[in-house]
């Protein structure tokens, strides 16, 4: 249940929060794409593809790994929103450094840029992990239990859809302008995008917590214990870490959709960018509905859902018999990968009380790193080695794995019951 002024100020922090999110997947998710952009510029600089394509993992390890050592701080927090402001600036101001690089390329040479710009992104993507406890301790606290998997679905939907519109920029930008003024300057506006959507972020109203939801920080040793009594004593959490462990391996699966089209059925480079804005529209239709979904028949559902889906796509990649196939695997993957980000964030705070929220929440993403950095890896190794058939199928296992333990030991966590009954807020 919400504190009165938190009532008050729900539609205010609602609006406030949508837009931060906006204007950061306007400039993360479409100027400046892990996925397309980034790459894209560092074949500029240099030709090693495992370099490259270290990059993406190099996100997702700055993403996971820090947050479970900082929740033992953040969980002393009376407030969460300085701690995510003071973070949250050394995820973005890293992308005018980016624009500097790119327009001194001319001057400092290829092999400069590249040390600076693999520097500079491995700053950017540890300033995201030190502040996703934060921010996601903060957008728990303000918004009501019964409305956060919703929240956080529209949030996402929000940043697909200005992602897309920045991805189009971008496209404009990189086909009239040379390189590496194109870069700069598509590095510069989603720069100056970040920062309109931290002073959005800055205007979020959060009071200070009552002293019964604030933990008081422990030595190492201490906080290590703590850790490991919870996990020994909630095994409802563990089955959800297991779960969710064996559903990040078969999610794994989508990286190798596209390479197994083109060796496969030989697809064309347009029908690939078909493909993704397929994925795109999926994902962001699917995330308008799907935490408002998870908020009214459990999000535990919605992840059961998400794995028959994933099974579903892998399946349809192994059987399909021509390309056109390939359509309805990215838009299950598309649908798949809505589930994830609203329905994960939302159910693990439900297995726990508000002063354990970070403790749940660094557990939740950093145990799971090591199957986010390496599954990929190994899934690469096997193809080169074996051969897709056999790679998609110890994904379709880990999914159908996964399945059974969101439908067999693991319950409804407290929380989702508790959001269940609880009553709509003023400003609903």
């Amino acid at each position: 249940m919400l504190a009165p002024d938190l009532r008050e100020k729900l539609r205010h922090n609602t609006v406030v929060n949508l837009a931060d999110g906006s204007l950061f997947g306007f400039g993360i998710m479409g100027l400046a794409s892990y996925v397309t952009i980034v790459p894209l510029f560092l074949s500029y600089l240099t030709e090693s593809t495992a370099l490259i394509g270290f990059v993406a993992t190099l996100f997702y390890m700055g993403w996971q790994v820090p947050q479970l050592f900082v929740s033992n701080y953040v969980a002393g927090l009376r407030r969460y929103k300085p701690m995510t402001l003071v973070m949250t600036l050394i995820e973005r101001v890293p992308y005018f450094g980016l624009a500097m690089v790119a327009f001194a390329i001319p001057s400092i040479g290829t092999d400069a840029a590249l040390t600076l710009t693999l520097l500079l992104l491995g700053i950017q993507s540890l300033g995201g992990g030190f502040t996703g406890t934060a921010w996601q301790s903060l957008i728990s606290k303000i918004m009501p239990p019964h409305r956060l998997g919703t929240f956080f679905g529209i949030q996402s939907a929000c940043v697909n859809l200005f992602g897309a519109g920045g991805a189009l920029l971008a496209g404009l930008i990189l086909e009239r302008i040379a390189f590496p003024e194109s870069f700069s300057l598509l590095f510069f506006i989603a720069g100056i995008s970040l920062l309109i959507s931290f002073a959005f972020l800055a205007l979020t109203y959060e009071p200070a917590s009552e002293s019964k939801d604030v933990v008081e920080r422990a030595n190492w040793r201490e906080f290590g214990g703590r850790l490991r009594e919870i996990l020994r004593e909630n095994d409802n959490f563990r089955w959800f870490l297991i779960a969710r462990a064996l559903t990040s391996l078969s999610l794994t699966a989508v990286s190798f959709y596209t390479i197994y089209g083109i060796r496969r059925f030989d697809m064309s480079p347009e029908l690939a960018g078909a493909l993704t804005s397929v994925l795109l529209v999926s994902n962001t239709l699917i995330s308008t509905v799907i935490g408002w979904i998870g908020d009214r028949w459990g999000h535990r559902r919605v992840l059961i859902g998400g794995n028959l889906l994933t099974v579903a796509a892998i399946l349809i990649v192994l059987f399909a018999p021509d390309v056109g196939w390939l359509t309805v695997v990215f838009a299950l993957t598309g649908a798949v990968n809505a589930t994830q980000w609203s329905t994960m964030m939302t159910l693990t705070v439900q297995f726990c009380s508000v002063a354990e929220r970070p403790f749940y929440i660094g557990m939740a993403n950093t145990l799971i790193a090591p199957v986010t950095i390496f599954a990929p890896i190994i899934g690469g190794w096997l193809v080169d080695a074996v051969n897709f058939e056999l790679t998609f199928a110890i994904f379709a296992l880990a999914g159908a794995l996964s399945l059974l333990v969101f439908v067999v030991p693991m319950r409804e966590p407290p929380g989702a019951i508790r959001a269940a009954h609880a009553k709509p807020a003023i400003a609903d």
